[in-house]
């Protein structure tokens, strides 16, 4: 178990992203000392980290996980009591269209990222050394698809069906051979989907938000049937924290939102909170959506039982899906300019 002392200094690797920044929010704002290390690619923003940027308790560096000697440099420096890693390459389409910066990062990244804190965790106080976590952040993605029944569990087999998939399935197993071959005490949380503010634009219910606000094409994957299961991205980071504080070393945890919805029927949900939003009559939002060509290997459900987490660290999801997706409406209505500049020529 990881007590409230020994949590209060984190080393957050990708905390300018869309998660990560919202986790660092939180335990800023908590009291704990934050460092961040971020790349600021395309899925990364300062502006994500304004509220934090004048605290004491906060320290951002840009970098990447693969510059081991920075890493280690900061490793020294900062001396944390845990590491979280949501530093990743996460957008399907990306890697659809170009694998290797998904390797780059997302495999041969986390391993030299865990080669550098086993260095780290080897030299530390017996006290330091049990208290220490290293947190994975990875996906339910790695599991590959269901059908129309079943959920995902820490116990299912990994299948990826997509480039990304399969970068965050192989850097889980070196989380994975880091704990077995060392005792590095390293915990691995797989999510659902998320959404909340500051996610990138490219990213389905962003996108749909604010091409809907501009008027528009809704690009909608298909005939629109697949299904995913959302979660707040408040409700994942405060799953995080419980994780980070209580969870048992080696173990993996499935952080489940408990709201499914197929695609087309989240579209809808949204055409009609930016219809509710708009001040003059423009042309309804539902007849923006066109139905386009199919993603190659188009996972058609995910969902995760959260049963493990619930029943061991006494966490499940508290905000209700509805509520959330209206604020993230007029979040993204209020933030058009932080949209514009995430937005740029496709990869």
């Amino acid at each position: 178990m990881v007590n409230e002392t020994s949590q209060n200094r984190i080393f957050v690797t990708g905390g300018a992203g869309f998660i990560g920044s919202q986790f660092v929010r939180n335990k800023i704002f908590s009291g704990a000392h934050v460092l961040v290390l971020d790349k600021l690619t395309y899925a990364g923003s300062l502006q994500a980290l304004d509220a934090v940027n004048v605290s004491p308790n906060f320290r951002f560096v840009r970098g990447s996980i693969n510059d081991h000697t920075l890493v280690r440099d900061l490793l020294n420096q900062f001396k944390p009591a845990a590491v979280v890693n949501f530093a990743a390459e996460s957008h399907v389409d990306r890697s659809i269209q170009e694998a290797l910066p998904f390797v780059e990062t997302n495999v041969l990244g986390t391993t030299q990222l865990l080669a550098e804190c086993l260095r780290y965790w080897e030299v530390l106080s017996e006290e330091e050394s049990d208290c220490f976590r290293f947190l994975q952040v990875s996906t339910d993605e790695v599991f590959g698809s269901l059908e129309s029944e079943g959920l995902f569990s820490e116990i299912s087999p990994y299948a990826p069906n997509s480039p990304y998939a399969a970068s965050k399935a192989a850097a889980d197993h070196f989380v994975r051979a880091s704990y077995q071959t060392y005792g590095f005490p390293t915990l691995t949380s797989y999510s659902s989907n998320n959404f909340g503010p500051f996610q990138n634009p490219e990213k389905m219910i962003p996108k749909m938000i604010v091409n809907a606000l501009r008027q528009q094409e809704l690009p909608v994957y298909g005939d629109g049937s697949n299904v995913r299961e959302w979660l707040s991205v408040q409700d994942h980071c405060e799953a995080l924290s419980r994780i980070l504080q209580v969870g048992k070393a080696g173990e993996t945890y499935a952080i489940g939102g408990g709201r499914e919805i197929r695609n087309i029927d989240l579209v809808h949900m949204i055409c009609r909170l930016v219809d509710d939003l708009q001040q003059k009559d423009p042309r309804p939002a539902k007849e923006l959506i066109q139905f386009v060509a199919d993603r190659p290997g188009h996972d058609f459900r995910y969902a995760l039982n959260g049963q493990k987490l619930e029943r061991e660290l006494g966490w499940r999801a508290q905000y209700n899906f509805e509520s959330k997706l209206e604020e993230t409406v007029q979040w993204y209505a209020k933030n058009l300019g932080w949209v514009n500049s995430k937005e740029g020529p496709a990869p």
